[in-house]
């Protein structure tokens, strides 16, 4: 009798599962075509399943018509009916809704393509729009709209130069990577003048984060990374020319040219800066250094089929910067006014870039690069010439599976240093070299929760082996609130030409001494984000997140008595902590950020006045943009640097800095541009001198405030 049963019952199974169709569906963006992982496919409001890392998801449904309804963060939901049985393909497309305060952007920077809403690892963007704006604002460079983000500082390490760095949750610009397109090739003495070099028409976008990024990208990323994503060109013709003015003696002329067709395609960038000498305070001695910049980024793109991109280029930066005496710099010097510093930079890049997209949602990525840097500094006083050698190779691998995805990859790096020509030099010739290989999974636990753990293995010439695990999850509560948080460890390889707080004279510094040690790091980051969206395209978006960074051995710079300066570890470590907020806000056509970052940042290993010189405790930052009709648009900045401690423990004054602009369109090819920055002129040199000593030999002091005071441009851009 058990065995009709059972019988019974499993023909009962199979004629019931026979009456099932497998319909496999493929989701994808309608403009991009990129897969779109954790879409919902529901029906009367009943899940089915969720695609993968590739965008496909399969699903059982007996034969006729049925209502599918389609859903992901950051798209229109879309209801679909489709007949079974019918294709065994199905392919849907999503459109991304067109006022999202978290922008549908995929990500380069976490290796997997990741949608930013979606992504484990923290990465805020600056996109395509504010690389627009901020062509017609400071069109020779990208520092100050970096600037604009809460928990970044862009500080000036040298009056004479104008030289820069950037500083991410209260850490020195060393701790700071800069890449481009994914390459480390910013670093020693080839950072030097680097974020001053690249313009923003040539930019696609720009990928910060803050924090560990050391298991992705190795040594240097300790406080964080900036990934510069150069652009790339699309079926439509694109021209963009742009010619900027500003009352500081600054003249700019830039253009982008890009096309592509099936086979083929290219873009060109060529900027041209010139920029006199300005004494802005009347003490005889350059606020603003005499510059003539050229950069050129020519690229070709190749499609073989429509799996593959195969891209190269190059690009070069040539610059002539000189500061100092007025006198001196303008040719007239005397036994008096002698003092000038004269950097004559140029960089060459080469790069190939390799992408294969393969079966199963599979992606090969092959990147190499080099780039050879010379700089020529002269003084009044003294000569030398360099040049750092830098190169790059990388082969990854991503390979989703499931819901979840998997990529893994091996590179080469190194840098060579090596003297030209000089004058008497303490330095010697140098080099490093690393092989490292890195894993990082992501898995899908459930709808809208993710984890994902990395681990990467470096092998440095001369200071040895390096693992670096990072582990991080996300979750997604629901429409409104999210959280993630994450671990992740780093080191630092010590170099004698890394971005200090200030620039020292070359000619000073000693040579790394053989019981100098890689530093090494610990970085915890949680957050909560709400968002929120009412009326007619009205949203609030609001990210609260925690950081603290722990760096034990730090190298540290001593000024000796006599001049040159010396590298050594400290027994206990370098602490930053705090908290940084943001807001961003859509509200009946008002675009609103506002951001403030609370930062806690010591020296542990002083036994009194532990605070990292020139960081402010309290830092905010906001901006407020209103597009009036189709022909104007308004925006108004301004950002307030609480009070900071000098190299000699005293305390600055804080201040606030203003910025505002006025955009008239003229049809849709025509724009001009009218914007003012720091319109209060607030100034270091009205508080304090900007140097000591005497004329002829100035001692300068470290700079915590800007100096060039107010600064108005007006800039005309052309797009056909």
């Amino acid at each position: 009798m058990f065995r009709y049963i059972l019988i019974t019952l499993l023909l009962f199974i199979t004629s019931n599962i026979s009456g099932q169709e497998s319909v496999k569906i493929k989701v994808a963006d309608t403009a991009t075509q990129q897969a779109i992982p954790l879409v919902s496919i529901s029906i009367k409001n009943k899940t089915l399943s969720v695609t993968d890392s590739t965008g496909i998801a399969t699903i059982r449904l007996s034969a006729g018509s049925h209502l599918l309804s389609f859903s992901s963060v950051g798209y229109s939901t879309k209801e679909v009916v489709i007949t079974v049985p019918g294709n065994s393909l199905l392919q849907v497309n999503l459109t991304s809704e067109q006022k999202t305060l978290e922008d549908v952007t995929i990500l380069s920077s976490t290796r997997n393509n990741q949608r930013i809403e979606n992504s484990p690892l923290k990465v805020e963007v600056l996109g395509r729009e504010e690389m627009d704006e901020e062509n017609t604002i400071k069109p020779a460079n990208i520092a100050s709209i970096l600037s604009d983000i809460s928990g970044i500082q862009i500080q000036q390490s040298s009056a004479v130069t104008g030289n820069a760095n950037v500083r991410i949750q209260g850490l020195e610009g060393r701790y700071t990577q800069i890449l481009r397109d994914g390459m480390p090739l910013y670093d020693g003495f080839s950072g030097g003048f680097g974020i001053l070099s690249i313009p923003p028409l040539d930019l696609k976008q720009v990928e910060l984060i803050k924090g560990s990024a050391s298991t992705l990208y190795g040594g240097g990323a300790i406080g964080g990374l900036v990934n510069i994503i150069s652009r790339r060109p699309t079926t439509k013709q694109d021209v963009t020319f742009t010619l900027n003015q500003t009352n500081l003696k600054e003249s700019n002329a830039n253009i982008y040219v890009a096309k592509r067709n099936k086979y083929f395609g290219y873009n060109f960038f060529g900027g041209y800066t010139l920029q006199k000498e300005m004494d802005v305070n009347k003490d005889g001695f350059s606020d603003v250094a005499k510059l003539n910049a050229l950069v050129l980024h020519p690229r070709l793109f190749f499609y073989p089929d429509n799996k593959t991109t195969i891209i190269l280029g190059y690009s070069t930066a040539l610059e002539s910067r000189n500061g100092g005496d007025m006198l001196a710099i303008d040719g007239k010097a005397n036994a008096q006014h002698q003092y000038f510093e004269k950097n004559k930079t140029a960089r060459h890049s080469e790069e190939l870039i390799i992408e294969r997209k393969m079966s199963g949602g599979k992606r090969l990525d092959v990147k190499a690069g080099h780039s050879s840097f010379n700089r020529a500094i002269t003084s009044n006083t003294h000569y030398f010439k360099g040049n750092q050698f830098n190169y790059f190779t990388e082969v990854s691998l991503l390979v989703p599976y499931g819901s979840n995805s998997l990529v893994a990859g091996i590179n080469v790096l190194g840098d060579k240093f090596k003297k030209i020509s000089s004058g008497t030099i303490l330095l010697n010739n140098f080099s490093n070299s690393t092989v490292g290989a890195f894993i990082q999974n992501t898995w899908q636990l459930k709808e809208n929760t993710l984890l994902e753990a990395g681990l990467r293995n470096d092998y440095h010439n001369r200071y040895g082996n390096f693992l670096l695990p990072r582990i991080a999850f996300f979750n997604r509560f629901n429409e409104h609130w999210a959280t993630r948080f994450g671990i992740g460890f780093g080191y630092k390889t010590p170099n004698p030409l890394g971005a200090q707080i200030i620039d020292y004279a070359i000619e000073n510094i000693q040579p790394l001494a053989a019981t100098v040690k890689a530093e090494k790091s610990v970085g915890y980051n949680a957050e909560v984000n709400y968002k929120k969206e009412w009326g007619d395209g009205n949203e609030i978006f609001i990210n609260h997140a925690f950081f603290l960074t722990q760096i034990n051995k730090p190298v540290i710079a001593t000024e000796q008595t006599n001049g040159t300066v010396s590298f050594s570890n400290t027994t206990k470590p370098v602490v930053t902590k705090g908290f940084d907020t943001y807001i961003q806000a859509d509200l009946h056509g008002w675009e609103l950020y506002a951001g403030f970052t609370f930062t806690i940042a010591e020296r542990k290993y002083l036994q009194q006045n532990q605070f990292i010189p020139l960081t402010p405790k309290n830092r905010m930052a906001f901006t407020i943009v209103k597009e009036i009709g189709e022909n104007w648009r308004i925006g108004l900045e301004g950002s307030y640097n609480g009070r900071q401690y000098r190299l000699d423990a005293s305390k600055t004054p804080d201040y606030f800095f203003m910025a505002g602009l006025i955009e008239r369109k003229f049809g849709k090819h025509i724009s001009i541009v009218l914007n003012g920055e720091n319109l209060l002129d607030y100034r270091q040199s009205k508080n304090e001198p900007l140097f000591t000593g005497t004329i002829t030999h100035p001692s300068f002091v470290a700079l915590w405030a800007p100096i060039d005071g107010r600064a108005i441009n007006l800039a005309v851009r052309v797009k056909i």
